[in-house]
């Protein structure tokens, strides 16, 4: 349930409502707007039957929420979450935002190298996998405590805010702990622990959706980081599972518009796992972008024929540089700006 209060409440009024929710046992969250603000209602509302919250001074609305993800939905939040990752990025405003970097952090000559070619492009954000679920226990599973050292250093270097991948509820503070950023991979969209583990951190997760998941799914795993505490949500569509064997991954651009509509956090895509293949990258990007999406994440290797792992779906930084020369024209289509930030030479696109 939420309650929409008059334009015109007076804190006094805002409190005494949150009190009488509070007091039949029910926790409120609130979402200030320029216009409204909305307490959300989280738990048993029948407990709020004997309650007249109509009557109540500063109520103009008191409306069901009726889909089972209440925190995550459109109707609980006054505007659209803007996440903050480090100091100077953010995902989910009117700026087209990029992530980029390897798809696993293999030595520091490489992750330096990648950083600064991919801010001087435009990125705004340095991804890169320190601990690496992979298929086969055969394959590189990545550094480990090491990568993190790696990230947080090439971070200090180049002022970047950095993302990794967490994949175990015992690794959540170390990760925390270097990074600005936590992923959970598509693998790990359903391990409820580590999502409820990630709730208790203040530090903004990047959600992939999972390879056969719904969107009321991820969804409502965004509901369990919520939940317990951490409202900083990015939702990744990074493609799902289908009989089509062309591609990786089947991109589903229609989840983009969709989750624009039924939630308030941000909605960026993946292309890289989507197509795995690099020619695919720069036409789902674009693609991407024009359905509505609020950032994109691409791995950019130096030499990916090289790669650990992912190469055959990583950019170099000259195909990385080209894809934003472009990009620029998508995002303004789709009601967005692209920024190259000062940095970078002071290039547009």
């Amino acid at each position: 349930m939420i309650i929409i209060t008059r334009y015109d409440i007076t804190d006094e009024e805002l409190d005494h409502i949150r009190e009488r929710v509070e007091a039949a046992g029910l926790h409120t969250h609130l979402s200030r707007g320029e216009r409204r603000t909305i307490i959300g209602c989280i738990g048993d509302e029948a407990k709020l039957q004997e309650v007249p919250l109509r009557s109540l001074p500063g109520v103009e609305q008191v409306l069901p929420v009726l889909k089972p993800y209440k925190l995550a939905s459109k109707e609980f939040a006054a505007n659209n979450t803007i996440v903050r990752v480090g100091a100077n990025a953010s995902i989910g405003s009117d700026v087209l935002t990029v992530i980029a970097g390897p798809c696993s952090v293999e030595n520091r000559t490489m992750l330096h190298e990648t950083a600064h070619a991919v801010q001087s492009a435009g990125a705004t954000i340095l991804r890169g996998g320190a601990f690496k679920p992979r298929s086969s226990p055969y394959s590189f599973q990545g550094l480990g405590k090491q990568g993190l050292e790696l990230l947080a250093e090439v971070r200090a270097e180049t002022g970047l805010p950095v993302v990794t991948e967490v994949l175990d509820t015992r690794d959540v503070d170390v990760v925390a702990e270097h990074a600005d950023m936590m992923q959970v991979g598509a693998r790990n969209m359903q391990n409820f622990a580590l999502l409820a583990e990630l709730g208790r951190v203040q530090r903004p997760v990047l959600l992939k959706r999972g390879l056969s998941a719904t969107i009321t799914e991820l969804l409502m795993s965004a509901e369990y980081i919520m939940a317990h505490g951490n409202h900083q949500v990015v939702l990744c569509e990074r493609g799902i599972r289908t009989y089509e064997r062309a591609t990786r991954n089947t991109l589903d651009v229609s989840a983009i518009p969709v989750l624009k509509r039924e939630t308030h956090l941000p909605v960026i895509v993946d292309p890289s796992h989507a197509g795995g293949i690099a020619d695919l990258v720069a036409p789902l990007s674009f693609a991407a972008v024009a359905a509505g999406a609020d950032g994109l994440i691409i791995e950019v290797h130096p030499d990916p024929e090289s790669a650990l792992s992912d190469g055959d779906q990583s950019l170099n930084p000259a195909a990385f540089s080209t894809l934003m020369e472009r990009i620029g024209a998508f995002a303004a289509a789709a009601g967005k700006t692209f920024e190259v930030p000062a940095v970078a030479g002071g290039r547009g696109a």
